[in-house]
């Protein structure tokens, strides 16, 4: 028997089926995608993208076709936040999730992964710190004029005028 919101609850003392007793455990254990996204603080359709890319396993559903989620599933999502967090890619958290499906595994290809992040992090912050001193400079070398006159302007229309090429997006 398939249990749904609509049935009526068991009375205390009544004797039930094992398939019954487990399928209201397992119930009771599953939650909605609505529960996963909150608890995660994750947006429903991030998660769905995340199972279709294969970060996140594809759960149970319902008799009625719900996503149903357990614990672990918010474990998973939320070492997928935390990775995002410190900016490794979606390949490298991939790996990084291989690794924690596989735990006896040396934890070798960890340490290389981080260590790859960590050199992209320092190569945005030089850029970033490129960046903050070209734009002291042009503050500090606008006169508070006009327009015509202004070296904000004047810097940010010829990339020539720069003090170095290496302040891109980070």
């Amino acid at each position: 028997m398939a249990l749904t919101e609509a049935e009526p609850s068991v009375e205390p003392g009544a004797k039930i089926s094992q398939d019954r007793k487990a399928a209201v455990i397992s119930r009771a254990k599953s939650r909605t995608i609505g529960w996963l996204a909150r608890r995660t603080n994750t947006k429903v359709q991030t998660v769905r993208y995340y199972e279709q890319i294969g970060l996140m396993p594809e759960p149970p559903r319902s008799e009625g076709n719900r996503r149903l989620y357990e614990e672990a599933h918010a474990d998973r999502l939320a070492f997928i936040r935390h990775s995002r967090d410190f900016g490794f890619s979606l390949d490298a958290i991939r790996e990084l999730l291989g690794l924690v499906d596989h735990p006896d595994q040396s934890c070798v290809v960890a340490d290389r992964v981080a260590r790859s992040q960590l050199v992209e992090v320092n190569l945005r912050i030089s850029r970033l710190e490129a960046l903050r001193t070209e734009l002291e400079r042009m503050a500090e070398q606008c006169s508070g004029g006009n327009v015509a006159q202004c070296r904000v302007i004047e810097v940010l229309a010829d990339h020539s005028k720069c003090l170095t090429g290496n302040h891109g997006a980070a």
